[in-house]
């Protein structure tokens, strides 16, 4: 049986080979609670500097429940488990600009402890900063988890 975690990240060069050509799968972290969503900031590559649904792209042989489960660990330093799947987030934006083609499987989440820390690149917001993905901002509008951008 192949063991998907002893592969690792990809390389950048081979994964923008494989990226430039076939959809890439995403897992989208959707933490609420108490009216608020809790968002990260880019911090490079080509949406750096926007707000954004914690996520990451599922590995190779990855359980897509796994990968939710990674992200709150390595992104968030948090436990935290998919409770379900809210839905489907295609970013055209990515795919307009040349970068790639993510699909996002946002996952409803709880946390298995406490809730993640407030810092400059990390936040509970109440209502959407205007430096978001539009295609995030659209689906969380949808689902009325937070107020839009004043």
């Amino acid at each position: 049986m192949l063991d998907p975690m002893a592969r690792g990240p990809l390389p950048q060069d081979e994964y923008e080979s494989i990226f430039a050509r076939v959809p890439r799968l995403t897992v989208e972290v959707v933490l609420a609670h108490d009216d608020q969503i809790f968002l990260t900031r880019r911090s490079s590559g080509p949406c750096a500097g926007l707000w954004h649904l914690p996520g990451g792209t599922v590995r190779f042989g990855e359980p897509v429940a796994d990968a939710v489960a990674r992200i709150g660990r390595d992104e968030l330093g948090v436990e935290l488990v998919a409770d379900g799947l809210l839905g489907v987030i295609e970013y055209p934006s990515h795919l307009e600009a040349g970068i790639d083609w993510p699909v996002g499987l946002a996952f409803s989440c709880r946390l298995e402890d406490r809730p993640p820390m407030s810092s400059e690149a990390a936040c509970w917001f109440s209502t959407l900063p205007a430096e978001i993905h539009d295609e995030q901002s659209e689906f969380l509008l949808r689902l009325g988890v937070v107020a839009p951008h004043p």
